[in-house]
């Protein structure tokens, strides 16, 4: 006797009492049909004969699994770590330019300060945007824009004449930059499921590298040819992006939502020959189709709480990262905590137009603690897929906030060194699982929208943080690491109270609920297929 399982989706004919259950199981005894029985290695694609051989219909996410990770997927993770790592270039560059015009222009503190926050203005008042185009006109056309935009005038940038000038192109540039998130929203709309999560963390090692070029790139062109050389040849990553993206297909899934059935077979048909495996048979059911990017969607009774812990959290990652990145400089120069809060500022402020340029061992100190963000990397890897997404951010705020409070005791040199390494490996690691969690856990409707709002929120902590680590410090070293203490420990409770962990999960293609029945455990053995309401907070 041989079994098979199959399940029916969408809009194909059948009983009200098929429709409950979902699935149905067909036994046929003593009828050969032509078919033999084949054994396939974990991992091994599905011979072409065998493609599935039972189903009338299938989703964009059955097509994407049957798929498989291949050639087309190596191609997009570079393109994608691309955008990466302009993004952190743009965003490293800041704190290499700010010093340097702070003294060839004689800029007061205030003005230096303002060059670094209207980037971070200009992505905060962005993110929101990007995402709703995103949702609203196609992956690729909100991120084409993007790109395009940042590429612009960042290269503009580097004829502004005066201060006032980079300031507006400077902010202009953050505009653009926060587009570039959602490169991981077309990413993982791509991406089989047993590979989401690592490919998504692999590709935050593009930031990495990005910040540690962008340091290697200064040492090399500040000396000899200056800031606006810096800001040119810091704006290639983004032209070869901008060249290689029309070489991008739409996400099927946005396709498929937006009623365009023939545009998403075609491009599930490309990525299928590129990585040389079959097309599932049958119908490809095409979503109801519904309003985009509308934000009163991310607050239905299904994701309100959801929306609003995701948007602690991010604030809160920001926040942090950013905030330690700051201290790190200040806790380096004073030696170590005890050495801030006995000074007490004794001495007077230095005038404002003093200066001095980044030397040689500044650029050594920016590059050791930036090579931190590697073990972070790893450890989240290594653990996301075995402890799931909310523990994984959990315990990343956890660790982060016990090494803070360790810095209240008087630690030498070596060992300061070591507790903030730890700190930025895991505060990025916490970053790189809401990067993971995010666009897994909304639907395709409001995917790009939920991220481009969390980042938003990102930009909202990475703007106040300046107050914390640099005003607040001069007051209280100990209340300025207590904040950042407490902020983490909170964080790390929303991540506990998160609704929905999305490990396992297929990405919900609809907010209806009926029509958001992903499968759970595909590329697991056995023969039933399991069903998964991953709209339902459970």
């Amino acid at each position: 006797m041989t079994v098979v399982k199959f399940r029916r989706t969408g809009e194909s004919a059948r009983s009200e009492d098929d429709a409950a259950s979902g699935e149905h199981e067909v036994q046929i005894e003593g009828v050969r049909v032509g078919l033999e029985a084949v054994e396939l290695d974990d991992g091994a694609a599905v011979p072409k004969e065998f493609a599935n051989p039972t189903d009338d219909t299938f989703m964009v996410e059955d097509a994407v699994e049957a798929i498989g990770f291949g050639k087309f997927q190596w191609k997009l993770s570079v393109l994608t770590g691309l955008a990466w790592m302009a993004d952190a270039m743009e965003m490293m560059i800041l704190s290499i330019l700010a010093p340097q015009l702070h003294c060839e222009w004689g800029l007061p503190s205030w003005q230096v300060a303002l060059l670094t926050s209207v980037v971070f203005v200009g992505m905060m008042s962005s993110s929101t945007l990007w995402g709703n185009i995103s949702d609203q006109y196609g992956r690729k056309t909100g991120l084409k824009i993007s790109v395009l935009w940042t590429l612009y005038y960042g290269i503009l940038s580097a004829f502004a004449p005066v201060y006032s000038w980079i300031l507006v192109l400077r902010g202009l540039v953050g505009f653009g930059i926060g587009g570039v998130p959602q490169s991981v929203t077309l990413y993982a709309e791509f991406l089989p499921m047993k590979a989401r999560a690592k490919c998504i963390l692999l590709i935050e090692v593009f930031w990495a590298i990005g910040t540690v070029f962008e340091v290697v790139l200064a040492v090399f062109v500040m000396p000899s040819l200056g800031w606006r050389w810096l800001l040119l040849l810091s704006a290639v990553p983004l032209l070869l992006f901008a060249v290689l993206c029309f070489w991008l297909p739409e996400s099927a899934r946005y396709d498929v939502l937006s009623g365009n059935q023939e545009k998403a077979i075609a491009t599930l048909k490309r990525i299928a020959t590129e990585n040389g495996a079959p097309m599932p048979l049958g119908k490809l059911i095409i979503s109801r189709q519904e309003d985009r990017g509308r934000m009163r969607d991310l607050f239905t009774p299904h994701f309100r709480w959801t929306t609003l812990l995701l948007w602690f959290i991010w604030f809160s990652n920001a926040f942090s990262y950013y905030g330690l990145v700051l201290l790190t400089t200040e806790l380096f120069q004073a030696g170590d905590v005890c050495s801030i809060s006995s000074q007490k500022k004794a001495v007077e402020a230095k005038c404002s137009l003093a200066c001095e340029y980044l030397s040689e061992e500044d650029y050594m100190d920016l590059l050791w603690t930036t090579l931190s963000e590697f073990p972070g990397v790893l450890v989240t890897l290594w653990i996301i897929d075995r402890l799931g997404r909310k523990k994984t951010m959990a315990l990343c705020f956890i660790i982060f906030s016990l090494c803070s409070l360790l810095l209240f005791i008087c630690v030498g040199r070596n060992m300061l060194t070591l507790l903030l390494f730890i700190a930025r490996a895991f505060i990025s690691g916490g970053f790189q699982a809401a990067y993971v969690y995010t666009p897994e856990v909304y639907p395709t409707a409001t995917r790009a929208l939920g991220l481009g709002t969390c980042s938003g929120m990102a930009r909202v902590g990475a703007l106040i943080t300046p107050f914390i680590a640099q005003v607040m410090l001069e007051s209280s070293v100990y209340l300025t690491l207590a904040v950042y203490s407490g902020c983490c420990l909170l964080a790390a409770l929303a991540s506990c109270f998160l609704p929905i962990e999305t490990k396992g999960r297929g990405l919900q293609e609809s907010s209806h609920r009926e029509w958001g029945q992903e499968m759970v455990g595909r590329g697991t053995h056995g023969t039933g297929v399991t069903r998964s309401n991953s709209g339902s907070q459970e």
